[in-house]
C-alpha cells in the first residue's frame, strides 16, 4: 500500500509508503485525497500529521505511469487538485513533517498544510519546467515570497530548509534523525487543544486568505494540460525518463 495510516493520541499520522521515491500514481494520489478528507472527519482526530518514508517526503506524480498512459494527465491533474484541496479544507490542522525532497506534488501537499517541519537535508523544488508540465506555483505562493517563486519555477532550482525558514515557510528545521519525535512533539501541543476550537480557527483562517488557492491550482492544470500537449513536453519527459538531467531546447 503506498499510503498508510496510523492514529496516536489524537494525532493521525498519513504516511508515504511508495518507494523509492514516493512519487505517486494516479490512483494514489485520488487515495490519498480520500483519506485526508475521512480522517479529518475522525472525531477522535485533532491534528493530521503527513509525512513520508524513504529517500524523501515525495517526489510528486508518477512520470513513468504517464508515459505508458499519456491519457492519464487528467485524472492524475484531478488527484493532485482533490489532494491539495483535501489538506486545506481538511477540518483539522495539517502539519507536514518533510524530509529529503519536496518535490512537485510535494509542494502542494505542504503548501495547502497548515504547518511544515522540515529536516535540515531537505530541500523544496518545482522541477515541471524540465518534466514537460506545469503547476504547483499557487501552493509555493503560500509559503515563499513573489520573485522567491518565480526564480524557483523558470529555473526549476532548490529551495534548502533553512533558506525556506528564513523566508518564513517552514516552522521547525531539526536535525535528520530527530524530525519525527519533534513533528510528533509538535502535533501533540495542537492535538491538546478542543477540537471545536480547533475546527473553527481553521475555517476562520482559511476564510481570511487573500486567494482563492484552490482556484488558482485550477487554472494552472489548464497550462499543464496545453504544455502536456506539446512536443517539447514530450521531449522534455523522455528525457527524465532516460534518466538524464533536462531536455535541450
Amino acid at each position: 500500500m503506498p499510503i498508510k495510516i496510523e492514529i496516536h493520541e489524537r494525532v493521525a499520522e498519513i504516511v508515504l509508503a511508495h518507494p523509492p521515491v514516493n512519487a505517486l500514481d494516479a490512483r494514489s494520489w485520488l487515495e490519498l485525497a480520500e483519506t485526508i478528507e475521512r480522517t479529518g472527519r475522525n472525531p477522535e482526530v485533532r491534528c493530521v500529521m503527513i509525512r513520508g518514508e524513504g529517500k524523501g517526503f515525495c517526489a510528486g506524480v508518477d512520470i513513468k505511469e504517464l508515459q505508458v498512459h499519456p491519457e492519464r494527465i487528467v485524472e492524475v491533474n484531478r488527484g493532485n487538485y482533490l489532494t491539495f484541496r483535501a489538506v486545506r479544507a481538511c477540518e483539522v490542522p495539517v502539519v507536514a513533517a518533510v524530509h529529503g525532497f519536496i518535490i512537485g506534488g510535494g509542494i502542494g501537499i505542504c503548501g495547502a498544510s497548515d504547518v511544515v517541519i522540515a529536516a535540515d537535508e531537505a530541500f523544496f523544488s518545482l522541477p515541471e519546467i524540465d518534466r514537460g508540465a506545469m503547476g504547483g506555483a499557487s501552493h509555493l505562493a503560500r509559503m515563499l515570497p513573489l520573485h522567491k517563486v518565480r526564480a524557483l519555477f523558470f529555473t526549476g532550482g532548490k529551495c534548502p530548509a533553512h533558506e525556506a525558514y528564513r523566508l518564513g515557510a517552514v516552522e521547525q528545521v531539526v536535525p535528520r534523525a530527530e524530525l519525527l519525535d519533534k513533528a510528533r512533539e509538535y502535533c501533540g501541543l495542537i492535538a491538546a487543544k478542543s477540537r471545536r476550537a480547533l475546527v473553527l480557527a481553521k475555517e476562520s483562517l482559511n476564510g481570511i486568505e487573500p486567494t482563492d488557492v484552490d482556484r488558482s491550482y485550477r487554472f494552472e492544470q489548464g497550462f499543464t494540460l496545453e504544455m502536456y500537449m506539446s512536443p517539447d513536453s514530450q521531449k522534455s519527459r523522455d528525457t527524465f525518463v532516460a534518466g538524464k538531467k533536462a531536455a535541450k531546447f
